[in-house]
Formats: C-alpha cells, sequence, structure tokens
C-alpha cells in the first residue's frame, strides 16, 4: 500500500544517514561558503544539512531552506525550533537573482527534474554567485539492474514492463552533467564523484529497507500496477538470494556534486 506524503516525510528524515549524508559530505568537503551573505538550499528535504550548515556559518551566512511539500517542512520547521536554528524554512518561490550561493539536492530527481531544478537554483543566484548540486550519475545502481534485468525478462508484466535499459541510460554522466550546467549559465564549473557502497543482509533486507523500498523502486517499477510491483520486488528478493548464498548483497553509486558560479 502506498505510504501518504506525512510517512514519506518521516522517513525522507529517517533515510538521511543512509543516503542524503553520502551526497552532502561532498558539498562539506568541497565547498567553502564563508564568504556568502545569504545562502538558499532547494529540496532541503527534513532540514537536516541546512541546519548543519546554518551552524556552520550562520553568523555571517543568512541560511533560507526551500522544502518539497508541507509535510517535510512542518517536521524541518520543529527541528528547527527544538535545535534553536536560525534557518528559515519555507515553500516560497525565491525571487531572481538574490543569493550569493545556492545549493540543490536532486539526489531523488529524475533527469529531467533535476535539469528544472538546476535551471532554478540558477536563477535565483546573482551573478558570480557560488551554485552546486547534487545527484546520482551513470554507473550508479548497476548491481541492482543486472538482476532487475533477469527479473523482467522472466516474469510476464505486459506491456507495461520496466524498461531497464532505459533507467540505466536516464542517468547523466558527470560529463553530461557539467555539459548541463554550462548550457543553463554555470562558468567555473568543477565535479566531484564518489562511489558510494550500500550493504544488505540479504534480498529481503535489500527490498524492504525504507531507502529501497519507499523511493528507489517505486521509481523504478512506477510503470507497474500494485500486483506487478509485488510480483516484480519478490523476484528481485529471490534472485538476490540465489545469485549471492550467504553473502550480503551490494549495490553502489556513484554520488556526484557539480560546482561553479552563475556567469
Amino acid at each position: 500500500m502506498p505510504k501518504t506524503e506525512k510517512e514519506l516525510a518521516f522517513i525522507t528524515d529517517l533515510i538521511h544517514d543512509e543516503w542524503t549524508r553520502r551526497f552532502t559530505e561532498l558539498v562539506d568537503k568541497h565547498i567553502d561558503l564563508a564568504d556568502s551573505e545569504n545562502l538558499a538550499y532547494l529540496k532541503a528535504g527534513t532540514g537536516n544539512h541546512a541546519m548543519q550548515l546554518g551552524e556552520k556559518y550562520g553568523e555571517k551566512t543568512a541560511v533560507f531552506a526551500s522544502c518539497e511539500n508541507a509535510e517535510v517542512l512542518q517536521i524541518a520547521m520543529d527541528k528547527a525550533v527544538a535545535l534553536r536554528s536560525s534557518v528559515d524554512f519555507s515553500q516560497i518561490k525565491f525571487e531572481d537573482d538574490s543569493f550569493d550561493a545556492v545549493l540543490a539536492d536532486a539526489s531523488f530527481e529524475t533527469a529531467d527534474d533535476a535539469a528544472d531544478l538546476i535551471e532554478e537554483a540558477i536563477r535565483i543566484a546573482r551573478v558570480g554567485a557560488d551554485v552546486a548540486f547534487f545527484l546520482p550519475s551513470s554507473g550508479s545502481f548497476g548491481e541492482v539492474f543486472s538482476l532487475l534485468w533477469e527479473v523482467v525478462a522472466a516474469e510476464d508484466t505486459g506491456p507495461d514492463a520496466p524498461n531497464v535499459e532505459e533507467l540505466i541510460t536516464e542517468l547523466p554522466t558527470a560529463a553530461e552533467l557539467e555539459t548541463l550546467a554550462k548550457s543553463l549559465g554555470m562558468v567555473n564549473i568543477q565535479r566531484e564523484v564518489v562511489n558510494e557502497t550500500f550493504e544488505y543482509e540479504n534480498g529481503e533486507a535489500f527490498i524492504t529497507s525504507p531507502l529501497v523500498e519507499n523511493f528507489l523502486l517505486p521509481r523504478w517499477l512506477r510503470s507497474l500496477d500494485e500486483g506487478g510491483v509485488e510480483r516484480v520486488t519478490k523476484a528481485l528478493s529471490k534472485l538476490i538470494d540465489d545469485e549471492d548464498g550467504t553473502l550480503s548483497f551490494r549495490f553502489s553509486v556513484k554520488a556526484t556534486l557539480v560546482a561553479g558560479e552563475k556567469g
């Protein structure tokens, strides 16, 4: 049964360390925002990283975070009150040319939505402002996709069967992300890629993990009805166990950060 937006908001908070942190650590390592008077954070989720940045740079930098929906916004605002954070959380649409720095979390976005988010980040940045975004790039989830390909071929899911080749090719390469950023007006672009490994005890642990069950599988199997999703998911779990036996199952993600300035 699909989760409600409120349930997904709590799960978004739950998977921060497992998923989001893998990307935000790249920001912390490679981007210095100390000279920024204000910072916008797009798709800030439940606010963990935005508040960390607020604590780190808050004396000199005002942090404004835009949340995806009312449910994650409420969690972020409650956290900000509890932690006495100065970060301003909202769902407002920021004005053009308003910020010295802009960060955008595109880690759960489709390729088209990621492009729209990057364009939005550039729109609200001032000329010369730091702009950065992060997401998985090509080569991510390869271990899962190879097994999913076998499952889809074996299961009779009809014309609505997931196109695994499209799932693979829709992930942009790091070079394509740099080209996109350049085409949208960014200059002095740099990119960082780190290979992150996710590990699960067995097939059941994989398909029932909060990250996979609620965010990854729904995206990969979005063309199927509820019965088809259940059938493919069970078959995927079984194939993982058949392939790996008593060994744990691992897949990798190429966590990618693209950073530059608005030209």
